[in-house]
């Protein structure tokens, strides 16, 4: 089952929580990232996402299985935009069900640091000056 996704299109955070749905969970943890209007000292107008897919889907899954057998999960999911977002819009989502909220709080917190730094996907930030930017992922900290 594939549990990492890259979306060119808005999605639904229900139907992806509905996933992580078990008799085996008793906790389930989960992260949005949105689009700010702010970075570095300067104003955002929007910025756009742009991916090697293939490798993309392959890391993203790499990271969920290593946050299965690292953490005591149940099961785990990370979609992520790609293409253009406005301000306010949901650009990454991370939900994870476990038995106990620590295991889930613990993996949910990986998984997004792993992806922010492994996962090919690069943003390209408007500034309201008219100038722009892109930003490279940083590699995840140090644990």
């Amino acid at each position: 089952m594939k549990r990492f996704a890259l979306s060119p299109q808005p999605f639904e955070i229900a139907p992806l929580r509905e996933q992580l749905l078990s008799a085996h969970a008793g906790a389930y943890a989960s992260f949005e990232g949105w689009v700010r209007d702010h970075h570095g000292g300067r104003a955002v107008a929007g910025l756009r996402y742009e991916s090697y897919a293939a490798l993309a889907d392959s890391e993203g899954e790499r990271i969920l299985s290593e946050a299965i057998e690292r953490f005591a999960i149940v099961d785990a999911r990370c979609v992520h935009r790609v293409g253009d977002l406005a301000i306010g819009e949901l650009a990454v989502w991370v939900g994870v069900s476990a038995a106990h909220r620590d295991a889930a709080f613990a993996a949910c917190r990986f998984i997004i640091d792993e992806t922010k730094g492994r996962v090919p996907i690069w943003k390209h930030e408007r500034y309201a000056d008219g100038d722009a930017g892109w930003l490279h992922p940083e590699p995840p900290a140090s644990k």
